[in-house]
């Protein structure tokens, strides 16, 4: 018997533990009304015992005690976990997928009903709570079902609401973004040690460093482009550093590494 709260959970990776525990922590969802399945069986083991959640014997008996049902999967195992559990799918079931590059039609011409789906695309700080989620509804997805997706992924960050068509960009933004800010903080430590710093001691800046800066623009009431001229004076370090970014054109490097990025996306919906 399924009751409007019961949410499963297909796929227990790491974003899938990421989410269960921002709910309990947060106290979005009760123990008893989380359930998962896991096709790797040492996945699911630890993902009970660590949660205390209810752990199904079979992804078909998570959708028959699942109201709502999230798809964590990786997107190549997607149309075989489809194709199990379509039989089991009733109208009712919400639906959500964090699978990249995975789009609803391509769900919904599996499971072969008409049913509220979202997607959603978050990122790997939610391993942590504070990742940033973008949620797309499908056609039948109406304010009661974005609540209930908003619910969940407000308990790991923040969340912002996309049209489907831009999750590619929000892929190649937020979703692959974490990746190129730890290559730029490697490259940031490995300068530091270019000119004398221990590598322990240039880490523990530039870990700082982001965070620090990241607070900053997130609490403050001025604009990025503020901030970066308050702690630029003219002739000063600040300022010759920023110089060399200018010259190695910076900001056309990064909107190109986006740009590739969000066309891989559109790429990988087509396969």
């Amino acid at each position: 018997m399924t009751t409007k709260e019961t949410l499963g959970f297909i796929g227990t990776g790491n974003m899938a533990t990421a989410l269960i525990k921002g709910l309990i922590k947060s106290g979005a969802y009760e123990r008893n009304n989380l359930l998962a399945a896991d096709k790797i069986e040492a996945s699911l083991k630890k993902a009970g015992e660590e949660f205390g959640i209810r752990c199904c014997t079979s992804n078909l008996e998570l959708v028959s005690e699942s109201a709502v049902i999230l798809l964590s999967v990786k997107p190549q195992n997607m149309r075989e976990v489809l194709e199990e559990i379509k039989g089991s799918i009733k109208k009712d079931h919400l639906i959500i997928s964090i699978a990249a590059g995975i789009p609803l039609k391509m769900i919904r011409e599996i499971v072969g009903i008409d049913l509220p789906m979202i997607r959603v695309m978050p990122n790997t700080p939610a391993l942590i709570q504070e990742g940033a989620s973008a949620l797309a509804s499908g056609p039948l997805a109406g304010e009661k079902e974005m609540a209930v997706a908003r619910k969940i992924f407000s308990a790991v960050g923040i969340t912002v609401e996309v049209e489907e068509k831009m999750m590619d960009a929000v892929t190649a933004l937020s979703g692959s973004g974490p990746g190129y800010v730890f290559r730029i903080m490697e490259c940031m430590v490995e300068a530091g040690t270019s000119v004398g710093l221990e590598h322990d001691v240039a880490l523990k800046l530039v870990i700082q460093t982001f965070l620090g800066a990241a607070r900053l623009a997130g609490e403050s009431e001025h604009s990025l482009s503020d901030l970066r001229k308050m702690v630029t004076s003219p002739g000063g370090t600040t300022a010759a550093g920023l110089g060399v970014f200018e010259e190695s054109s910076l900001k056309d490097t990064i909107v190109k590494a986006v740009d590739a990025a969000c066309q891989r996306g559109v790429e990988l919906g087509k396969d």
